[in-house]
């Protein structure tokens, strides 16, 4: 980790060190690029919209999501209603596999290349594994969409079961950089996450891992979670923002404020030039279509459409027209085979 840059412009040591030369910001730089005044925010974005326009182009990559099990998970995520450990409504829910397929059609009908196929689980057990074979092979017979998966953490096996069936595309976030997780997650570690990533990364698979802002963490500690995830090397990192659900220890924080989420999403890209950086959950509260904009010209490059897992989303249809008032092309399915 390098000192602190002093003496300095930080957006100048970016533009420098991350558009001309490709090379990530350290830690003690996102810091910095973080605590930035709401004076320079619009030529902080404009920084992160170039560099994202140079390493990652115009297209956006866009994906549906769907719950094959909702709720009674038995971790404890503090930011998640779907714990069975917390008074959240959200009830125990699975999907039959005519379900998944028909929310395949529709994600497919927006335009989206990616469907992924989500569980709200510690981790996969026989039951869940058949029900994805059989989802994603009736899912591939019908639509021509990419199949992702969300699972929880993952044996070996499990993870070369997922290839077989071909699944291109795994999410398992960190959620939280590590000094910061134990005040997320007490019934898993962080290495048992990380331990599942490197799996996944090894295996061929293209590996979605993102985490949440806005759970009371600092800005070092923010910090500390993009640079982990840009240790990582994903192909993927969706930026979810804390929305806070009732009955979860973290239901009365709250919402992060609008210029802090812009500043951790240009932080963020000048952090992981080229990866794949998606919007995700809470975006709607966090920051409104104004926002919304803002965050696709200031390094997103990705969104989830429709609605998340236990929250609402914008209508795909808004999304859509957006990106096509700004000219941002939705990436075809063959440009992420």
């Amino acid at each position: 980790m390098t000192a602190q840059v002093t003496g300095t412009d930080i957006l100048d040591v970016a533009r420098e060190q991350v558009l001309e030369r490709g090379v990530p910001l350290t830690q003690d730089q996102i810091v910095e690029v973080l605590r930035t005044g709401d004076d320079r925010l619009q030529d902080l974005l404009a920084l992160a919209h170039e560099v994202r326009m140079k390493y990652q182009g115009p297209s956006v990559e866009v994906e549906g999501i769907v719950s094959l099990k909702t709720g009674g998970c038995p971790e404890d995520c503090h930011f998640c209603s779907q714990s069975g450990q917390f008074t959240s409504p959200v009830r125990s829910v699975w999907l039959n596999i005519p379900e998944l397929v028909r929310a395949a059609k529709q994600t497919a009908e927006t335009g989206a290349s990616e469907f992924c196929i989500v569980a709200a689980v510690r981790g996969p057990d026989e039951k869940l594994m058949e029900q994805m074979r059989e989802g994603v092979a009736a899912i591939k017979a019908a639509v021509d969409i990419h199949v992702a998966a969300s699972l929880g953490m993952l044996t070996q096996g499990q993870v070369d079961e997922l290839v077989d069936m071909g699944v291109h595309r795994y999410n398992h976030n960190l959620e939280a950089g590590r000094s910061y997780f134990p005040q997320v997650v007490t019934t898993h570690s962080f290495d048992e996450r990380l331990d599942t990533c490197r799996m996944v990364k090894d295996s061929g698979m293209e590996l979605c891992c993102g985490g949440l802002v806005g759970m009371g963490e600092t800005l070092e500690q923010r910090a500390e979670l993009a640079a982990q995830l840009g240790e990582l090397e994903p192909h993927e990192v969706p930026l979810n923002f804390l929305n806070p659900r009732p009955g979860t220890p973290f239901g009365d924080l709250e919402p992060m404020d609008s210029g802090d989420a812009l500043r951790t999403i240009a932080a963020f890209r000048l952090a992981l030039p080229r990866t794949i950086l998606r919007y995700a959950g809470g975006r709607e509260l966090t920051l409104g279509d104004l926002g919304t904009r803002d965050g696709l010209l200031g390094g997103i490059n990705a969104v989830i459409v429709g609605n998340y897992l236990t929250t609402l989303g914008r209508d795909p249809r808004e999304d859509l027209a957006l990106l096509d008032e700004l000219e941002m092309p939705i990436k075809a399915l063959n440009d992420t085979l």
